[in-house]
């Protein structure tokens, strides 16, 4: 498509109801009311379709079946009649959206492509005036900028890996990649790279997001296994709202896929992928850190010197990204494990831990203990790590055998809590294993360093 216009829009003979009206709590200045609203409408509305080759095609859009929440938010309230000074209104949440195109005349389906590519524009344009997303009506003369859709923090995503997910592929296995959005907005769903012929992949890729609403957005992830020039199939979704994070802490989860994020009636295992998430606020009197900043742990003279050289004229003409490097020293103490699985033929194993930096290679494994489910090692490893942002330490537990090894289970993860916490000691589960843990305390040196 080139271009779309309205060539006719009538909205029908049947109204709108609305089935709920509720006051949500907010701010003492504001009043907020949310109205759920059902429509099932017999609207006459004809699209003047553009295709890139010039051909014209009318549209029409029939049998719309809509049900939201629409927000309408008074603020600021004030003396002066009719007590407020504005209305902000919204689509607090779209339930469902059903609609059917036609070609004036013929089958839409008989033209490739443009089914799909209107469905997209008129879900987008919904989702255009759908919360965070606002208008604003001001009723009494003032400055209402403020009301405005305004970023209040930034999510650092790393998606990790996957697991046991679902094998679409008749011959080898799925080849799997990941959209992932805060928004469903062509613009910010981000992709990760394919991974071929694998379900359990690991990716290791870092993901940044706008949050405009903390309270309400949540994190959207869906599976698919990549087909070529063929369709990509689904495997699994799964989301996190936002709420469930605390600001400047790490949170290290595992989401459960699933088929359908509203009715959640499937019970077919789809898999598990494994995220760390970072959110912070966009507050400049906040002390919280984010380390993929470029200013993350500069000195007070470093940051002057970065300044300086930001807004000098001479080298602001350069098209080179200056970005900080966390370099540093990662020392990791494997202390014990717990309820290791049994392997050898008395119930009991012969465990040790091999471990690995992935980016770089690095290698070390701990002593084998023998005839114990519950190891202590207590051994030290330090690994010099050259990008820490975007290294994995990989932690494999294996059981000893006379002629070999067999792997129990394994644990991975990023160095982005131990750089924000410099050091820490915790137990992880071990993957693989029904309830085995891996006792860990790990500890960062670091040393930061500018990079053009």
């Amino acid at each position: 498509m080139s271009s779309l216009k309205f060539s006719k829009l009538t909205l029908g003979t049947v109204a709108p109801q609305f089935t709920g009206v509720s006051i949500i709590e907010g701010d003492s200045d504001e009043i907020i009311m949310e109205l759920e609203l059902q429509w099932d409408g017999n609207p006459n509305i004809v699209l003047d379709i553009k295709t890139r080759v010039g051909v014209p095609l009318p549209i029409q859009v029939k049998n719309i079946g809509f049900t939201g929440v629409f927000r309408l938010i008074f603020k600021p309230l004030v003396d002066e009649f009719p007590c407020f000074g504005a209305i902000c209104y919204s689509l607090r949440q779209k339930k469902s959206l059903d609609f059917t195109l036609k070609v004036v005349g013929g089958d839409v389906s008989s033209i490739p492509g443009i089914s799909d590519a209107l469905e997209e524009t008129i879900r987008n344009a919904v989702e255009d005036f759908t919360w965070p997303v606002r208008q604003i009506i001001p009723i009494l003369p003032g400055d209402y900028s403020y009301l405005e859709l305004k970023p209040v923090g930034t999510l650092e995503v790393k998606l990790i890996e996957a697991k046991a997910l679902t094998n679409k592929d008749i011959i080898g296995k799925s080849d799997p990649f990941v959209e992932l959005f805060i928004r469903p907005l062509r613009h910010r769903i981000q992709t990760s790279k394919t991974i071929n012929n694998q379900t359990n992949p690991i990716w290791n890729e870092h993901f940044e997001f706008v949050v405009e609403d903390f309270s309400t957005q949540h994190l959207t992830i869906r599976v698919y296994d990549n087909e070529g020039i063929q369709t990509s199939e689904f495997i699994g979704c799964a989301q996190l709202p936002l709420t469930e994070l605390e600001p400047g802490k790490v949170k290290d989860v595992w989401l459960k896929l699933v088929k359908d994020l509203d009715i959640q009636r499937d019970q077919k295992k789809r898999g598990q992928v494994h995220l760390e998430i970072l959110y912070y606020p966009l507050n400049g009197e906040s002390e919280l850190y984010n380390p993929f900043d470029p200013d993350f742990r500069l000195t007070l003279v470093e940051k002057a010197f970065k300044h300086a050289n930001d807004t000098d004229p001479s080298k602001s003409a350069s098209p080179m990204k200056r970005d900080v490097i966390i370099r540093g020293v990662l020392s990791v103490t494997v202390i014990s494990a717990e309820n290791l699985p049994a392997t050898d033929l008395f119930g009991k194993s012969d465990p040790f831990v091999e471990l690995t930096m992935k980016k770089s290679d690095q290698k070390n494994k701990t002593r084998v203990v023998t005839d114990t489910l519950n190891p202590e090692w207590n051994q030290t490893f330090e690994f010099v790590v050259e990008d820490g942002l975007h290294e994995l330490l990989i932690l494999e537990v294996y059981d000893h055998d006379t002629f070999g090894k067999e792997k129990m289970g394994r644990c991975i993860m990023t160095l982005t809590r131990a750089i924000l916490e410099q050091e820490f000691r915790d137990s992880f589960p071990i993957d693989g294993t029904e309830s085995g843990r891996l006792n860990l305390r790990l500890k960062w040196t670091p040393q930061t360093i500018i990079r053009d």
